[in-house]
């Protein structure tokens, strides 16, 4: 019996310690291989590289902007409180609509140079600094400053508004203080979209560039514009954004040289133009470039805030396209989910009480008879072939 018993658990022991003998070895061959140099690679590290290799990430940020901001006398006098001025009330009813977008942008048209200088209005402004921390308070994260204005006030008028630009920090591109401040190239970082900013103006109203000081204001050069974009093209930046100030004012189409200069200048590296100048809305255009990257150009953004009225000239807006940046191993491409327009409307009354309302609001309270929709789809046809 006793012999059996002793039998029978030796049949069982054996072969338990034969499997507990190879585990062991099998063990220390692993340990001992992970000794070795160039050999510290486990399952685990090997499935993160997979994963991280295959990884795709995607960031989304709105980019807007709105039309010019040209403060004619009737405007900045009912602004005024004393000898300060306050334009937040114009603002008011726009203020839920600026503030969708993730960075909006404003064109700057007449000189904030201050009621130091002395203001006026046209042919040549001069606006109160006040509306620049208007704009700010209202949701503009930046102005462009290169128009047909630039000079109103000579160098006088473009420093002391960039000195206060600079005083309250809103960025500013277009105009510039010294050639220093012009080779600075303005980047921003929205949401992980990284993008740089310029800005031209066809001219400045026939008044001069000071001799030596061709830094003061950017003109529409296209070779200039073409070596800037490539320049910016260098930097740590996923887009360049642009604002034009071209084209026939009063004209609710682009003219066939701004239709040829967006081509080329997104050929050359321009993903969104933003236009100004005509003081009337022009239609918005997506292009195909030639290295196949999508492009956007909103080709006149008319007036946002002005003393004009009729034919259009009251009418302005805000457009926001949406950028979004998949990146990958292979890359980052940049793509627009959306691009939308919210029409605006200046309204008065005996030149008192200038208010900014949507479009819509404005027509259905018998202020404008043009609807929301009709100015929608002049923006949103393109333009015509």
């Amino acid at each position: 019996m006793n012999r059996k018993l002793y039998i029978t658990s030796l049949m069982v022991v054996i072969p338990l310690l034969l499997v507990i003998g190879y585990l062991v070895t099998d063990q220390y061959k692993s340990w001992n291989a992970d000794k070795q140099p160039g050999k510290k690679t486990s399952l685990l590290h090997a499935t993160r590289g997979v994963q991280a290799e295959g990884k795709t990430m995607k960031s989304t940020a709105s980019i807007a902007a709105i039309g010019d901001i040209l403060l004619h006398d009737k405007v900045y006098e009912d602004a005024q409180l004393g000898s300060q001025f306050d334009f937040s009330p114009m603002f008011a009813p726009v203020k839920e609509i600026l503030s969708q977008p993730d960075f909006l942008i404003a064109n700057q048209e007449s000189t904030p140079g201050g009621s130091e200088i002395g203001l006026s209005s046209y042919p040549l402004f001069n606006s109160p600094k006040e509306i620049v921390k208007s704009l700010q308070e209202t949701g503009v994260d930046a102005v462009t400053t290169a128009n047909n204005h630039s000079l109103d006030q000579g160098e006088e008028g473009l420093l002391s508004a960039i000195d206060y630009y600079e005083k309250i920090s809103m960025p500013y591109v277009g105009a510039f203080k010294n050639p220093e401040d012009q080779e600075n190239i303005r980047t921003f970082n929205v949401n992980g979209i990284k993008f740089a900013l310029l800005s031209y103006t066809y001219g400045t109203n026939g008044i001069p560039v000071p001799e030596g000081k061709d830094y003061l204001v950017n003109l529409l050069d296209e070779q200039k514009i073409i070596a800037e974009i490539k320049k910016a093209r260098t930097m740590d930046i996923d887009m360049v954004v642009m604002s034009l100030h071209w084209g026939n004012e009063y004209q609710r189409f682009p003219t066939d040289e701004q239709q040829r200069l967006a081509k080329v200048l997104t050929d050359n590296g321009a993903d969104i133009i933003f236009g100004h100048h005509p003081h009337v809305l022009q239609p918005i255009q997506t292009l195909k470039t030639s290295d196949g990257r999508d492009a956007v150009v909103i080709y006149s953004l008319g007036n946002f805030l002005s003393g004009q009225k009729d034919d259009f000239k009251d009418i302005g807006g805000m457009a926001k396209v949406q950028v979004e940046k998949m990146r990958s191993p292979a890359g980052a491409v940049i793509t627009y989910p959306s691009i939308e327009f919210y029409p605006t409307f200046v309204a008065e009354n005996n030149y008192k009480n200038y208010r900014i309302y949507p479009l819509d609001f404005a027509q259905k309270n018998g202020f404008i008879s043009y609807t929301e929709d009709e100015m929608v789809s002049h923006m949103m046809k393109g333009v015509p072939q």
